[in-house]
Order: structure tokens, then sequence, then C-alpha cells
């Protein structure tokens, strides 16, 4: 694993309180030589009777493709939800392909939507088939409405599913589901959440949720930061699970990495005013994870310094590009999420005055960025300008959907990195 962190500011002034951005650059390993271990996927897949017709036989479709690319030797499972859970095919190694692809045609519509008893179902299926965790993937098109529906009672299910070691991903499909209930439950469960909006979507979304099951080289990565004395902690940028676990402790959950996945964590320390001149420590930041195939569990340590020099020696400072416009990127990213809750509610008005407040950092960012990072930003310039302006196109309820898929990929993921083209031409 290769980490990398930078301050904006390295130098504080002596005897006056500042505040000092962390930004935490991560690069999984390469994928090893060896051959890799079985990997265990379970799909949940809504079948209410608002996904009769293209929506099911395309999600279908996806299915069928995706167990012809894993091995018999990886672990697979389908449950599908209406009113009730139904276990399609038991969860274990695909011996019998042919089989499994006969089961998953013979899915059909049904009424209504209980999410949560498919997704209960789906977990009692992976915890029996796999012994070292595993993904479940969610795909829905509707609200629930029935079962459990409030996010956080969801995200307490989720939460504990990867205490466990399961992460849970989300397939939003088409333009009528709960997308703050989705996003929940990804988050919560370390997760991908992700907008399809017909079935090619679906079927690309799917594939690229198994593109990260199979190259998967790390699992249940988490940051650890701990504070010196009277630091505080004032900020984490990305939306991520954390807690803290004691004084002056706070673990932040960042799930599984797929073979030179790059991630971005972004923190804000509140440093108090110190006496002595010279380096001082302001935290220390810890990783620990597991390295896949060979389960092997490593912790990394990176102390966070500062130098406390005289005020006027302060004055003079320069804040890090990198870091700066990694700031007022984050910064944008917030203003696209707060896009998404109001298109949500249905104030179109609200949701495109919030996408110009994202372009506003956005372009910010890029002024005051290097030259290394201004294609990402230019890039992402320019996937806000094309919300921006086919808003009134496709309506809000389409727009929260677009606008979340973006935050999660820019916000919760920050920094992963594409599919490679090789990986696009074996498509």
């Amino acid at each position: 694993m290769k980490i990398n962190a930078l301050l904006d500011v390295n130098l504080v002034a002596h005897e006056t309180a500042d505040e000092v951005a962390v930004l935490l650059e991560l690069e999984a390993p390469a994928a090893p030589t060896t051959k890799r271990a079985p990997a265990s996927l379970q799909v949940v897949l809504d079948r209410s009777g608002s996904m009769g017709g293209a929506p099911l036989e395309g999600a279908k479709q996806a299915l069928v493709a995706l167990v012809r690319r894993l091995e018999p030797t990886d672990n697979f499972g389908l449950v599908t939800f209406d009113d009730t859970a139904q276990v399609v095919v038991p969860a274990g190694p695909l011996t019998a392909k042919e089989a499994v692809v006969a089961q998953i045609c013979a899915v059909h519509a049904g009424g209504t939507t209980d999410l949560s008893a498919g997704y209960l179902r789906g977990l009692r299926e992976i915890r029996r088939a796999a012994t070292t965790g595993g993904t479940v993937l969610v795909v829905s098109d509707g609200h629930v409405n029935a079962g459990v529906s409030a996010p956080d009672a969801f995200a307490t299910i989720t939460a504990k599913a990867y205490a466990d070691g399961v992460v849970t991903s989300t397939l939003g499909y088409g333009r009528g589901y709960d997308e703050t209930l989705l996003a929940a439950i990804a988050r919560a469960g370390s997760g991908n959440h992700v907008f399809a909006a017909d079935p090619d979507a679906a079927g690309a979304a799917i594939a690229g949720e198994v593109d990260g099951l199979l190259d998967k080289v790390v699992q249940a990565l988490a940051l650890t930061v701990r504070f010196a004395p009277a630091v505080r902690f004032l900020r984490l940028f990305n939306d991520l699970p954390a807690q803290q676990i004691g004084a002056g402790e706070v673990m932040i959950e960042l799930g599984d990495l797929f073979a030179e996945e790059g991630r971005k964590v972004l923190l804000k320390l509140g440093v108090p005013a110190m006496a002595k001149l010279g380096l001082a420590k302001v935290a220390t930041l810890e990783l620990a994870y597991v390295e896949l195939p060979g389960l092997v569990e490593h912790v990394a340590s990176l102390p966070i310094t500062v130098n406390v020099v005289p005020g006027d020696e302060a004055a003079g400072r320069v804040a890090h590009p990198t870091v700066s416009s990694e700031v007022l990127f984050q910064e944008a990213q917030d203003m696209k999420r707060q896009a998404s809750e109001a298109f949500e509610r249905g104030d179109l008005d609200a949701g495109q005055r919030l996408l110009g407040e994202t372009t506003s950092r956005l372009r910010r960012a890029l002024d005051v960025s290097p030259e290394a990072v201004k294609p990402e930003i230019r890039a992402e310039l320019d996937d806000v300008n094309c919300m921006d302006q086919m808003t009134r196109d496709v309506g809000a309820a389409h727009m929260s959907k677009v606008s979340r898929d973006s935050y999660h990929q820019m916000n919760r993921k920050r920094g992963r990195t594409p599919v490679r083209p090789d990986d696009e031409q074996d498509r």
C-alpha cells in the first residue's frame, strides 16, 4: 500500500491557534500474480411489479453475464424480493452454471417492495456460504412500501454486516427508487451506490461491481486518527462512516480496494496555540487492512507534524496547492449533495442554484490547483455543466439520482481509479 500525507500548511505561528487540512492519498497494491482467492457475491434483486418488462429482463441479462464471468470456485447467490423474499439460487460455488442461468431466467415480476426482507435473507445466505466475508449487491427500482424503510434503521443493519466482513453496494434502477435510502445503505455498508437509468446502464454498473470484486486486493481498510493533546478533529470532508473509539481517537471506515485503486481522504484539524518552537506532532494516522489473497493483516502508522515558527515567519507561508484545491473540490461536492437533496424535494430552482455554487467552487479549485490536478477538475466541471444543462429536460427526480451518484464517486470514493482501458476492451 502506498501512503502519502500532505498538509495545506506545515508552518503554524508560535502561540497562535490554527487550522490545518490533511490530505491522505492511498494506492492499493498491484494484483498478485498468484491465483486469486474465491470471491463471494450475493445479489438481492427487486422483482416487484414496477420491475416488470424491460427493467427486470435487463437485470436478468446482466446477472447471466455476471455468472458466466465468475469461476466455478466463486460463491454466488440470488435472492429476489417483492412483498416477501425468495431464495432463487442458494449461495455457494458455481459448479453448475447453466442451472443457475436457468434459475435466473425464470424470475418474474411480483407485488410490493419489502427490501429489508430480501436484504436480510441475502445476508443469511452469504454468511452461510462465505467464510471470509463478501459483497451483497442490492438492485431495486422502487420506494420501499413494506418492512424496514427508515434510512438510519437500515444503515444500522448494513453497518453491522460490514463489521462482520460483508460489504453492501446498491444499484438504483430507473427514476422511481429512493436514492436517500439506497445511498445510506451503501454508505453504512462501505460499498458503492450507482444510478442506472436503463437496462444497458444497469448491465454496465453490475459489470463494474464485479470488476472490483474480482480485482479486490485490500479488505476492511480502516483509518484511525489519534490526536495529540488539545488538537481537535474539526471535519472529515468525505462522507464515510466514522466513530469516536476513545479519547482523542476517531476511526474511519474506507471499505475494500481493488488492485492499484487510489483513494483520497481529506481531514481538517484544529491546532492549539503552542509555546515551544520547532516540530510538533499533532496527530498520528494509522491504517489497518487485510491484504488478499493471503489474508495478511497490515498496520501502518504515519505521524502528522507541523513546524511552530515565529509569527512573522508563519505570515509568509504559502498553502500547498494540491491540498487547497482538494478542499475547494470537496466543498463543491457538498454543494452537489445539497443540490441532489433539493432535486429530491422537487425544487428545481434550488437544485440549479446549488449546482451553480458547485461550479463556482470548482473554478476556484482549478485556479489554485497544480497542473497535474487540473484535468480531473476540468472533467468534473464538464460533468456538472452537463447536469445543469439537462435539468429542465429530464426533471427533478432524474437529476436527484444523477447528482447523488456523482457525489458518491467524487466524495465517498474520491480518487478511485477509473476502469482501465484494458478492462474496457475485455467487455
